[in-house]
C-alpha cells in the first residue's frame, strides 16, 4: 500500500471497514454462491461527469482481499473525467471481488463527490486571487481522507484539527475576558498562526492591535465585507466565512478577501455512484456479465426503487430475476446482462 495521507493509517482503514461490512459471518452470499475459483474481471466506471478521488484507496480494498488481484487505474486522483469513463480495470477471484466492491465504491462515490463539489467553488472564484479552503466540518474519523478529496478539487486545506494553529472565537474571547487578553495568551503559549473571527467593523482594530495573524470576516454581508477588506488594508490575511455558497461565492471574491471557507459543501456533497461492471469466465460457460448502475443522488432526496438485473444459464432464452434495491440506493441494470452457453 504505497498511498499515504499524514495522520491516516490506510492498512487500518481499509480492516476497520472490511470488518464493518463482514461481521461475524464474513460474505454469506458471496460464498454461498459464487465458486470459490471463480474468476471476475471488473471495470468501475462513472456515470457522470465527476471530479476522481480515492482511486488508491479502493485499489487497497481489493487487494486486501486477494493480494494476487491485477488493477489498472485508468485515470488519477484530482482529474475531472465524463460520464461514463473508465476508472479502474481489475481481475481477480470472484469472491474476493464482490465482497470489497461495495467498501471500495462507497469510498471512491463519497470522495468523488466532495472533489466535484469543491472542484464547482473553485471554478467559481477562479480569476480572482483568492484561495478556497475547506472546515473542520467534517465525518468524524473521515477528517484525512475528506480533506484529501477537497485537495483532489482544488482546495487548500485550512486548519487540520485543533492543534495547527488557533482559531479564536466569539466563546474563546467571552471567557478569556476579551480579544486582547485572549490573542496575548495564546501568542504567551508560543502558537504561531492566531486566527481571530470578527464578524462587525469595530473587532478589526483591537484584534490586529493585540497580534491577529489572520483576521476570519463571519457571516458578513457583501457590502460590510468590503469595507472590512479595506479596512485590513492587507495588513494581515482575511478569510470570508458563513453564507459563503455557490450562490454568492463570486460576489464574495469581488470583494478581494484573502480567502473563502464555504460552510456546508464538504458535508453535503452530491451522492456520485462509480459503477463496477463485473463479467465472469469459467469451463462452464464461455461467457457471462453482470453490470449496475447507481443513479446520482443528493443527500436527503427519496430514490425510486429500481432493480438489479441478472440472467440464468440457458442457451438462447435470457430470464431477469428482479432485486429490488436497498432504500438508500438506486440500482440500474446496463443493457441486457446475459449468461449464455
Amino acid at each position: 500500500m504505497t498511498f499515504q495521507l499524514d495522520r491516516f493509517d490506510l492498512a487500518s482503514f481499509v480492516q476497520a471497514t472490511l470488518a464493518e461490512d463482514l461481521g461475524p459471518g464474513g460474505d454469506i452470499t458471496s460464498a454461498a454462491v459464487i465458486p470459490a475459483d471463480a474468476r471476475f474481471t471488473g471495470v468501475m466506471d462513472s456515470r457522470d461527469a465527476i471530479v476522481v478521488a480515492g482511486l488508491p484507496i479502493a485499489e487497497a480494498f481489493f487487494r486486501a482481499l486477494d493480494p494476487d488481484v491485477e488493477i489498472e487505474r485508468l485515470v488519477e486522483d484530482g482529474q475531472a473525467v465524463a460520464a461514463g469513463t473508465d476508472l479502474l480495470r481489475l481481475q481477480g477471484r470472484a469472491r474476493a471481488m464482490l465482497t470489497a466492491e461495495r467498501s471500495a465504491l462507497n469510498t471512491v462515490q463519497h470522495l468523488s463527490g466532495i472533489a466535484t463539489m469543491t472542484r464547482t467553488y473553485v471554478e467559481a472564484i477562479a480569476g480572482t486571487g483568492a484561495t478556497l479552503l475547506d472546515t473542520r466540518k467534517t465525518i468524524p474519523g473521515l477528517r484525512a481522507l475528506e480533506k484529501y478529496a477537497t485537495r483532489m478539487g482544488g482546495a487548500t486545506n485550512h486548519r487540520m484539527g485543533l492543534w495547527d494553529a488557533a482559531m479564536i472565537k466569539d466563546n474563546h474571547v467571552a471567557v478569556a475576558g476579551g480579544v486582547g487578553p485572549a490573542i496575548a495568551r495564546a501568542k504567551a503559549a508560543g502558537i504561531a498562526r492566531i486566527i481571530v473571527e470578527v464578524d462587525a467593523l469595530d473587532q478589526i482594530e483591537p484584534a490586529l492591535a493585540a497580534g491577529a495573524t489572520h483576521l476570519l470576516l463571519d457571516n458578513m454581508d457583501v457590502a460590510t465585507l468590503r469595507t472590512a477588506v479595506a479596512q485590513v488594508a492587507g495588513r494581515v490575511p482575511t478569510e470570508a466565512s458563513g453564507g459563503v455558497r455557490l450562490d454568492t461565492i463570486g460576489a464574495i471574491a469581488a470583494n478581494r478577501c484573502d480567502r473563502r471557507c464555504p460552510t456546508s459543501y464538504a458535508m453535503s456533497p452530491p451522492l456520485l455512484w462509480p459503477v463496477a461492471k463485473m463479467s465472469r469466465r469459467s469451463r462452464h460457460s464461455s461467457s457471462a456479465s453482470v453490470s449496475s448502475r447507481n443513479l446520482t443522488r443528493m443527500f436527503g432526496t427519496s430514490v425510486a426503487a429500481s432493480e438489479l438485473a441478472f440472467a440464468r444459464p440457458r442457451r438462447g432464452v435470457a430470464a431477469n430475476l428482479a432485486v429490488p434495491a436497498p432504500s438508500h440506493a438506486s440500482l440500474s441494470s446496463r443493457g441486457n446482462p446475459l449468461w449464455r452457453m
